[in-house]
C-alpha cells in the first residue's frame, strides 16, 4: 500500500458521486480540499466521523475547506446514507477504487483477530496546487473536525 504522504502530489481523479455526478481533482483547483476516506456508509463509526464533520462543516468552509467522502459503496448506498444525515458534501462512490488506489488506502486490516482487505480510515487535506499538506492517520470518529481545525 504506497500511502500519500505529505508533499507528494495527488494523481489526477474523477469518480461518480451519491447522484452519479462526476467529481474530479480539477474541480477543487485552488481550493483547500479534505478527502477523507471511509470503509462503509452508514456503519456506526462511518457514521460518527461523517456527522462530526457534518456539524462543523460551517467552521471548516470558514478556514476555507471543501469536503469530499469516499468509500467504494454503491452510488445507492451513499446517496441514503447522504439523505439520512443530511450530509453537505458529496460522498464519491468508489467501486472500482480509483480513487482509493490513487491515495494508497486500500490494504490489510485486522479486525478482532481476522485480517482482510478494506480501506484505511484515513483523512488528506490537499491544497490548492494538489499537493498533500495533511495525513489524518488516527482518525477520532467523533472528533474529526478538531483534528482539521487545529
Amino acid at each position: 500500500m504506497n500511502t500519500l504522504k505529505v508533499g507528494d502530489k495527488v494523481p489526477s481523479f474523477s469518480a461518480k458521486d451519491q447522484d452519479g455526478n462526476t467529481i474530479k481533482l480539477e474541480d477543487y483547483s485552488g481550493k483547500k480540499l479534505v478527502v477523507f476516506f471511509y470503509p462503509k456508509a452508514s456503519t456506526p463509526g462511518c457514521t460518527a466521523e461523517a456527522c462530526n464533520l457534518r456539524d462543523n462543516y460551517k467552521e471548516l468552509q470558514s478556514e476555507g475547506y471543501e469536503l469530499i467522502g469516499v468509500s467504494a459503496d454503491s452510488e445507492k448506498r451513499q446517496a441514503k446514507f447522504k439523505e439520512k444525515y443530511e450530509f453537505p458534501f458529496p460522498l464519491l462512490a468508489d467501486e472500482d477504487h480509483t480513487v482509493i488506489n490513487a491515495f494508497g488506502v486500500w490494504g490489510l486490516k485486522k479486525f478482532m483477530g481476522r485480517e482482510y482487505d478494506g480501506i484505511h480510515r484515513k483523512t488528506f487535506v490537499v491544497d490548492g496546487d494538489g499537493i498533500v499538506a495533511k495525513v489524518i492517520d488516527k482518525v477520532k470518529t467523533k472528533d474529526h473536525a478538531a483534528q482539521l481545525l487545529d
